[in-house]
């Protein structure tokens, strides 16, 4: 669309135009928003595609609500969660030993739950005390490698699904890239969607031609199956009602999950404030962080209560707005009605649940690499001062903590059997690190000396 002031109410471009900007939010959200249920699936926790999809339409919606209807965006599923869903899923001690992953997955959404209210936590602290005392205990040198770990913690399955057929794998990445990369408009918005539907048509291609990934069993190490198999779709329904599970709450989901939640708000503070500057309004301010923090935290906690997992906005909805120039919020609404609709087809989701493990893989290759790298962003940006003999402690013990914990710590308390996943045990480790130790030179809300550094929250 080629204007030359932005949009900021889209009813005067006519219902037409509306509905398809609409349509364009949903398809930049969409490949990511539903792929990690397909991710937390390959963990062996039956998270719902339809449910998440609900969840993340009405979790928008009530984000809006929240927000005074003035921030334009969208609220998808977060990828900052899924090590904490495949932590849960390899839990074997205590309650959770021989447990069902039906019951695995409501536990590990009772902690999504309270990672939700922790939002809730932060918002009221904010709001009491101001934003800047809160933030000072959270600075990028500690959010920063928490983010990196997450993305690296997350590789080993990248590379376990794309080893189930390379080949396609290399595909999915080749799209990925070529479309970020050399495309234009719309077609570099939606790299990942497009790397997904594009290796997927490839697989039915090489499906109908016979191709076949190696599927052995005791009885036939030599076995094959299809690259694709589609008995789910063809016995689905059409139309039927999401399936809906209910959170169960035990310590040690909840501080597998919950620490999480630190990383993920720092998210939120940095898509506010890119949001921000895109639309050219401060949402920090008016209707004010803590109302984000609230509307963002109570959708996640919604959602893991009744099967869904955790929300966060989204920074591909961010570049359509850059994109379309179109700034109304009302845009972004009806793109979460079309995913509230499209979560009530049983077989809109097996379809999207035949995707082959190698284009998952493959798409994984690029997606928790990404994760990581927003994490190096984070610091890069933020000028984080690695001279800084105080800062390098902090950095090294938590990339030590998440990457050499490979199997948590569990420990008992009062007849409970208590993990702490790596990650947890490098969060609470960096915060107290950067608590005690002396010589804080992070000043949160002080601009760096680089103007240009779209993720700015303060300086050292």
């Amino acid at each position: 669309m080629n204007t030359d002031k932005p949009i900021r109410d889209a009813r005067t471009l006519g219902v037409p135009k509306m509905l398809i900007l609409g349509l364009q939010h949903m398809f930049a959200m969409f490949g990511a928003t539903v792929l990690v249920p397909i991710l937390v699936q390959g963990y062996g926790l039956p998270l719902s595609i339809q449910t998440t999809l609900l969840f993340a339409g009405i979790g928008t919606l009530f984000f809006h609500v929240c927000t005074r209807m003035k921030v334009p965006a969208f609220l998808g599923s977060s990828f900052a969660f899924l090590g904490g869903f495949e932590a849960v899923a390899n839990l074997n001690q205590g309650i959770y030993a021989d447990m069902a992953p039906q019951d695995k997955l409501s536990y590990a959404l009772g902690g999504v739950v309270i990672a939700g209210l922790l939002y809730v936590v932060l918002a009221a602290m904010i709001k009491a005390v101001g934003v800047h005392k809160v933030m000072r205990f959270l600075p990028p040198v500690v959010t920063g490698p928490i983010i990196i770990l997450i993305g690296l913690n997350l590789a080993p399955s990248a590379v376990n699904n794309a080893s189930t057929c390379w080949w396609l794998a290399l595909v999915a990445i080749a799209i990925i890239v070529v479309a970020n990369i050399w495309g234009k408009g719309m077609i570099k918005i939606i790299p990942i969607l497009l790397g997904v539907v594009g290796s997927y048509v490839v697989a039915l291609i090489a499906n109908a031609l016979g191709a076949t990934i190696p599927a052995p069993t005791e009885l036939d190490p030599n076995a094959v199956a299809p690259l694709i198999n589609f008995s789910s779709v063809t016995s689905s329904q059409i139309i039927g009602l999401q399936p809906f599970q209910l959170a169960k709450f035990d310590l040690t989901s909840i501080l597998v999950m919950a620490p999480i939640a630190i990383a993920s708000m720092m998210e939120h503070i940095g898509d506010m404030s890119a949001i921000s500057a895109t639309v050219g309004e401060n949402f920090i301010d008016d209707p004010g962080l803590h109302r984000t923090l609230i509307g963002d935290g109570i959708a996640t906690s919604i959602s893991g209560l009744f099967g869904g997992p955790a929300n966060t906005t989204y920074g591909e909805n961010t570049g359509v707005l850059v994109l379309s120039r179109v700034h109304d919020p009302r845009v972004i609404r009806l793109a979460a009605i079309y995913a509230i609709v499209l979560s009530f087809s049983p077989a809109f989701a097996a379809l999207v649940n035949s995707i082959p493990a190698a284009i998952i893989g493959g798409v994984s290759f690029i997606l928790y690499g990404m994760i990581s790298a927003i994490g190096v962003r984070n610091v890069v940006e933020n000028q984080v001062d690695f001279t800084n003999s105080r800062n390098l402690i902090i950095a090294a013990v938590i990339l030590v903590c998440g990457l050499g914990f490979t199997g948590g710590i569990t420990f008992t308390i009062g007849g409970a059997s208590i993990t702490l996943t790596s990650l947890a045990i490098a969060a609470i480790a960096g915060i107290l690190l950067n608590a005690i130790l002396p010589g804080k030179d992070y000043v949160f809300g002080e601009p760096t000396t680089d103007d240009r550094a779209s993720g700015d929250l303060g300086r050292y």
